[in-house]
């Protein structure tokens, strides 16, 4: 034992490969996918890492007449100011609504829809309302934005409908009360089809087997889908939850700012649409700026925590 011991002793350590040199023969062993690769690489280098340099202007009085790095350097001025400005509540509040009633009604329904069209024994029937569902996705916001304009204008589709059985027309885009509910029944309208793809896409990795032996023991369809192909997608769902919660405060700028107006300010002006005639309109960019970056921060925060709840709750996260 103490020959082997000492033979042991005098032998070479064994060479431990540094990172450098691991990277090195990966590449050479891989490099057809490091090619690969590369353009999305560049892709997320230029429009989303070097613009994040651009974040420095909302902590200086930034002008557009000199560089981004040559403003006097004020701070937290800007995020002070807006904390403390009037619209800061109410730009806060509607963010937040018009976000959670869009996720609740929004999320739920494509997941309903991909359910029942996964039972559908019909395949014609199936591609057609499939194809029906989904070309709302590939239609132009503004054409949308168009659509909705007049469907809910005085003399439009749902006027119409509604004086038709004794009621008065409603003038919905300019009354605070009714934006919410046109802006979150044309997202769900525009949008379902095309975000059930990912769940029927789920539904098909089920095994076939278990819904033959539920048959068998008597269940019902609405059973099956409660107790076979819910659980079974529930991993997608919350995947997808995780992503929509990340986007909980960068509701879509497009629509909100073809739709609202002055009068509905009250309840349609959000936090992107005041950034925009921060920046835009008052050329005011470090205010803008900061206002941005408080915006993304309350993203990131919230993907965190839902991110720890989901992984103790479900044991599913993103990380």
């Amino acid at each position: 034992m103490a020959h082997l011991a000492a033979k042991a002793a005098k032998a070479p350590a064994l060479h431990k490969e540094g990172f450098g040199s691991q990277l090195r023969k990966d590449f050479r062993k891989n490099w057809i996918l490091y090619l690969m690769a590369l353009p999305a690489l560049i892709y997320f280098i230029v429009y989303c890492y070097a613009p994040m340099a651009g974040l420095y202007i909302a902590f200086t009085d930034y002008k557009i007449t000199d560089g981004i790095f040559s403003g006097d350097w004020v701070g937290l001025q800007w995020f002070i100011r807006f904390f403390q400005g009037p619209y800061f509540v109410r730009l806060l509040r509607n963010t937040l609504l018009l976000s959670l009633e869009t996720l609740v009604w929004g999320f739920p329904i494509p997941i309903i829809f991909a359910l029942v069209l996964n039972d559908i024994r019909s395949k014609p029937f199936k591609r057609v309302a499939q194809t029906v569902t989904y070309l709302p996705h590939f239609i132009s916001l503004i054409v949308i934005c168009g659509l909705v304009i007049d469907f809910t204008s005085l003399d439009g589709l749902f006027n119409t409908i509604i004086t038709f059985f004794g009621g008065e027309p409603i003038a919905f885009l300019t009354k605070p009360e009714w934006f919410r509910t046109v802006y979150v029944a044309s997202e769900v309208w525009q949008t379902f089809g095309w975000n059930s793809i990912i769940f029927l896409a789920a539904l098909t990795s089920i095994d076939i087997q278990q819904f033959e032996a539920a048959r068998l023991d008597g269940a019902s369809r609405v059973q099956q889908m409660i107790y076979i192909s819910l659980p079974s997608i529930l991993p997608t769902i919350v995947t997808v939850l995780l992503m929509r919660v990340g986007h909980l405060m960068s509701i879509g700028f497009e629509k909100v700012f073809n739709l609202y107006s002055p009068a509905t300010y009250e309840t349609a002006d959000i936090i992107s649409t005041y950034v925009y005639r921060q920046g835009i309109l008052s050329a005011n960019y470090s205010s803008a700026a900061a206002i941005g970056l408080f915006n993304s921060v309350i993203n990131l925060i919230l993907v965190v925590v839902m991110n720890k709840i989901s992984r103790k709750l479900t044991e599913t996260s993103l990380w």
